[in-house]
């Protein structure tokens, strides 16, 4: 018997030190500290891009196009993207629009918030302040995911008129059950890995993380991941990609969609599986002055993935409304 327990306590002793000297390779292999905003901001943000000073933070924005546009087009993006997501959208919209994006707090260049407050509400007031910073008393505001849930919050906050008309591209809003996750957004979640997350990001674990918001994968390209992987090691953000998720739950305030009175286009990716068309069909029902339109073969960001298609859309849709 004390052989046994002699063997058995070897054998758990070896299986610890095994797993421990697992995770120091994986940590070894997989490094990947914080890096500063400059040393970002050589590669992503370049000109057009500029940074104002508001609410404690240096906020990353492009404000582009048609300067004496009475009703610009501002256009939020979602959780852990950044406003180089828009690109395609806005080549087609600048040269007749004024069209104004930004890093949200918490991601892209802009980075965390001084006092870690990630509620709704506070992405809420971001949107009016930088709206007052560039005099913009009239907009039509677009969001895709998280970005389109702060753009339909905001229609309802602020004064009647601002928002003059509303875009929600898979907007978050709804309580939510997805079909599939992407790895990243798991990680974030859970307390022991998320911590490990911290200074470690594994390139091909943001590589699959897009893949999984895209329709069809094969659209992804070697610069595209590149730009998600370098963005959210900009110190901070995955830090406060952590306390995103716990500050802002899906499901926040769904009882007063159907308060929206502003001319909405609802667009969506059919193959969205982490927001699936069935929340596109609940904005449409919901919202009076809606107008549906899926596409059958894009994902969770179709303005990303096939901008030409979408962006048709919404031209279509700002023309006539």
């Amino acid at each position: 018997m004390k052989r046994a327990g002699r063997v058995f306590v070897t054998f758990a002793g070896l299986t610890v030190a095994t797993v421990l000297a697992l995770v120091a390779g994986f940590v070894a292999l997989n490094w990947a500290p914080d890096r500063p905003v400059a040393e970002l901001a050589a590669r992503w943000a370049q000109p057009p891009s500029t940074f104002i000073e508001l609410a404690g933070m240096r906020v990353h924005l492009r404000d582009e196009g048609i300067r004496d546009d009475p009703v610009p087009i501002v256009l939020l993006h979602g959780t852990s993207a950044s406003l180089h997501t828009w690109d395609g959208w806005v080549a087609a919209l600048a040269p007749q629009r004024r069209v104004v994006r930004f890093d949200l707090p918490g991601f892209g260049l802009t980075g965390p918030t001084p006092d870690g407050d990630y509620r709704i509400e506070r992405y809420v007031e971001f949107v009016a302040a930088v709206l007052d910073v560039l005099g913009i008393e009239r907009c039509v505001l677009v969001g895709n995911s998280f970005g389109g849930n702060v753009a339909w919050q905001a229609t309802l906050a602020l004064p009647p008129g601002r928002v003059q008309q509303l875009v929600l591209v898979d907007a978050a809003g709804y309580p939510l059950v997805s079909e599939s996750v992407p790895i990243a957004f798991r990680i974030a979640r859970v307390p022991g890995l998320s911590s490990l997350m911290a200074v470690t990001l594994p390139r091909r674990l943001v590589e699959s993380s897009v893949r999984n918001v895209y329709g069809d994968p094969d659209r992804i390209t070697p610069e595209l991941v590149d730009r998600y992987y370098e963005i959210s090691l900009r110190e901070g953000n995955r830090a406060a990609l952590i306390e995103r998720f716990a500050q802002a739950p899906h499901g926040q305030h769904a009882d007063r969609i159907g308060e929206i009175q502003v001319p909405t286009l609802i667009i969506w990716g059919g193959r969205d599986r982490l927001i699936p068309p069935q929340h596109g069909e609940l904005f449409h029902r919901d919202i009076a002055a809606s107008r549906l339109v899926v596409f059958p073969e894009l994902g969770h960001v179709p303005h990303e993935e096939d901008p030409a298609a979408t962006v048709a859309v919404v031209q279509e849709f700002l023309a006539t409304d």
